[in-house]
C-alpha cells in the first residue's frame, strides 16, 4: 500500500509516493503559478496528482497534505501568504475528490517538515522536537512527546512570528519584530546592504555566505544578528514546550558553520534552565524531502 503525499508552497507544488517505511519511490514537481487565479494553482496540484498516481504500482491507501499556511484545519481550507490566489481554499475536499475513496488529511508544511525528520531524518529518537525551515521566511512545526502537535486550528509551531525585537521591523504577519524580519535570507541581506555590505545586483543569500565564508566582517554581523535572533526565539519555544531537540533545514542553514556556529553560542547565553542544558540544536537531513516525508507521516497518524 502506497501513501500519496503533497508538499505544496509558493515555488513549486510536489508530489510522491511513499513506501510504509517513508521511502519515496517516485516524485514530481510543478512551479507554483505565480497569478491570483485560484483554479490556475489547483490545476498545478491536480496535474502533480496525475503525474504520480499514475505510476503507481500498488494501490493508494491514504493521502497526506503539506501546505503553506495558515491553514484551518477543521474546515481542510488554506491561505497561504505566499500564494494570494487562495484564501479559505477547500484544499482537503479538492485533493480528496481527485483520489476518490481514499483518505486526505491535511497539515501544516511547518509540522510535516519536522515529522518527516522525526520519522527519517535527522530527529529520529527525539520526543519533543521543533523542526524549522530558515529560507525565505521562517517557519516551523512542533512534534511533542512523539506525535505532531497542531494547535487549536493546525496553525501551532509558527515561530517565524516570535517576537524578538520590541521596536523592530513590520513583519508581513502584521505584527513588528518577529525573528522572520531578522534570520530570514531577504531580511539578512536587506540588514547587510544597509550597513555597507557591497554586492552586485541581485545578490542573495548565498552570496551573503560566500562573502562571509570569505571573511567579510558585514556579512559575518548578518550572520551573527540572525543567529542571536534565532536562539532567542529558540530559547523561548523550548523553556515553554520542554524540547530536546531542534532541527534547522532550509536554505540559510546550508551555509553550516556560518550560522549554527553563533547560534549555538547565542543558545548557550539564552538558555539556561536547566532543564535545557541537554538542548541540542543540528542541521536537517531531508533536504527538500523532509515535507513530502512528512506529510506521509501525518497521513498515518
Amino acid at each position: 500500500m502506497l501513501t500519496l503525499c503533497l508538499d505544496i508552497g509558493g515555488t513549486k507544488i510536489a508530489a510522491a509516493l511513499a513506501d510504509p517505511a517513508g521511502l519515496l519511490v517516485h516524485t514530481a514537481t510543478r512551479p507554483t503559478p505565480a497569478g491570483t487565479d485560484a483554479e490556475e494553482v489547483w490545476a498545478a496540484v491536480a496535474a502533480a496528482i496525475t503525474d504520480v498516481a499514475g505510476v503507481a504500482d500498488a494501490p493508494i491507501g491514504a493521502v497526506g497534505i503539506a501546505s503553506a499556511g495558515p491553514i484551518d484545519l477543521h474546515a481542510g481550507t488554506v491561505s497561504p501568504v505566499n500564494i494570494p490566489a487562495w484564501r479559505r481554499f477547500p484544499l482537503r475536499d479538492r485533493v480528496a475528490a481527485a483520489v476518490p475513496g481514499v483518505p486526505a488529511r491535511l497539515g501544516g508544511d511547518g509540522v510535516c517538515m519536522a515529522l518527516g525528520e522525526h520519522w527519517r531524518g535527522a530527529g529520529r529518537g527525539a520526543r519533543f522536537l521543533l523542526g524549522m525551515v530558515v529560507s525565505t521566511g521562517v517557519g516551523g512545526g512542533l512534534v511533542l512527546d512523539g506525535v505532531p502537535y497542531v494547535g487549536r486550528t493546525g496553525n501551532a509551531g509558527h515561530v517565524g512570528h516570535v517576537v524578538v525585537e520590541d521596536a523592530g521591523r513590520p513583519c508581513a504577519c502584521g505584527g513588528r519584530g518577529c525573528v522572520e524580519t531578522v534570520a530570514s535570507g531577504p531580511s539578512m541581506v536587506r540588514w547587510a546592504r544597509e550597513n555597507d555590505w557591497v554586492a552586485p545586483p541581485g545578490a542573495g543569500a548565498r552570496d551573503l555566505a560566500a562573502a562571509a565564508a570569505a571573511g567579510d566582517a558585514v556579512a559575518l554581523g548578518a550572520f551573527g544578528r540572525a543567529a542571536t535572533a534565532l536562539a532567542a526565539m529558540i530559547a523561548s519555544v523550548a523553556a515553554v514546550c520542554d524540547l530536546d531537540l531542534v532541527v534547522i533545514g532550509g536554505g540559510v542553514a546550508k551555509s553550516a558553520d556560518l550560522l549554527f556556529d553563533p547560534l549555538r553560542a547565542a543558545l548557550s547565553d539564552y538558555a539556561r534552565l536547566d532543564f535545557l542544558a541537554g538542548l541540542r540544536v543540528v542541521p536537517a537531513e531531508l533536504g527538500g524531502e523532509a515535507g513530502l516525508v512528512g506529510a506521509a507521516r501525518l497521513a498515518a497518524v
